[in-house]
């Protein structure tokens, strides 16, 4: 469980629970019963987002830093290398919101796109392909998204025209496509 320590104008992140693949950031395998500091230096926070047992934060210049688990490319650092301190997403720019699902995360950006990395598992990555990206790759015709989330195993965005667009695993009607 991860936090952004509004306490301070640093934009801090604060990380406490399991921690066997570096998911607290604080650069251990250590479990913490009570809140850490995320380390490198993380600052400028304005969201966290925790997968499954990775977690992203979102930062006031628009990029993006990931840590934990990274065995499908969901810290989208080019690596499957699992990190216990935060990585700069590769090549991302221009956030407006991140969010992280199972084993993928997503993020909307200003110009109405949405880029996914990690896992895609029956399309997670909205990309055409159900190859997994340990980059960033842009989910395919959309282009007006002003919010988005991930779920488990699908991702939804919300457009400019106020319907939502999903993509991903279907199989309980999760896409709501009928």
């Amino acid at each position: 469980m991860c936090i952004r320590d509004s306490t301070k104008t640093d934009g801090t992140v604060a990380c406490w629970g399991l921690n066997n693949n570096g998911q607290i950031g604080d650069g251990t395998k250590t479990q913490r019963t009570t809140p850490v500091n995320v380390g490198a230096g993380l600052s400028g926070v304005t969201s966290v987002a925790a997968g499954a047992e990775h977690t992203c934060a979102q930062k006031d210049d628009g990029t993006v830093a990931c840590w934990g688990l990274n065995t499908r490319g969901q810290l989208g650092d080019g690596t499957n290398t699992n990190r216990s301190t935060p990585v700069a997403v590769s090549n991302l720019s221009g956030v407006t919101a991140v969010d992280s699902g199972w084993l993928h995360t997503c993020a909307s950006k200003s110009d109405g796109t949405v880029d996914c990395w990690g896992y895609n598992y029956a399309g997670l990555l909205g990309n055409g392909t159900t190859i997994d990206s340990t980059t960033p790759v842009t989910v395919t015709n959309l282009n007006n998204a002003t919010k988005m989330a991930a779920g488990q195993s699908q991702s939804c965005a919300l457009l400019t025209t106020g319907q939502g667009r999903c993509w991903g695993y279907n199989g309980s009607g999760q896409l709501g496509n009928g």
